[in-house]
């Protein structure tokens, strides 16, 4: 293989991971032609039950029409807490005599409460996508085992 497109692919598997997807594959099927069918029948027959399997299930892994996430990074986090916090910090330091100590108190509780807020994000885009991969694979597998009994159905070993 060209180091060109091992670079490509390599570059999809890392888009892939990064977004958290699991790519089941759509046509994980052996099929054999166990009568004797040539391969002119056998595609024939593969299409027909694939448009069945598709009808049967309402999915098309030509089309699978995979929702994603809007994977909208949290901005800010601790630094826009800290912002935050100094300013009311600072206000109420300088209510009680001292704005400099309230702000650099005021800081830290933003902050912590910033990075609270943006891993409490982080984990619900998570929960999210997997509920959307979990999803898909069961429709694939649907899909799949209609397509299998249908091509059974017609004659063939299916693994």
């Amino acid at each position: 293989m060209k180091r060109g497109a091992k670079i490509v692919l390599l570059a999809a598997a890392a888009a892939v991971a990064a977004t958290g997807m699991e790519i089941a594959p759509a046509n994980a099927i052996y099929v054999y032609p166990a009568k004797g069918q040539n391969d002119e029948q056998m595609q024939r027959d593969k299409f027909d039950c694939s448009q069945w399997a598709t009808q049967q299930t309402g999915f098309d892994p030509t089309n699978p029409q995979r929702v994603q996430t809007t994977q909208t990074q949290p901005r800010g986090g601790a630094v826009r807490g800290a912002a935050g916090g100094a300013a009311l910090g600072a206000v109420g330091g300088a209510i009680g005599g001292d704005a400099g100590k309230g702000a650099a108190i005021g800081a830290g509780v933003g902050a912590g409460v910033g990075m609270m807020r943006r891993n409490r994000s982080i984990r619900e885009q998570q929960q999210e996508q997997a509920q959307i991969n979990q999803n898909y694979n069961s429709q694939i597998n649907k899909y799949n085992e209609a397509y299998g009994t249908c091509l059974k159905g017609k004659g063939y070993s299916v693994g």
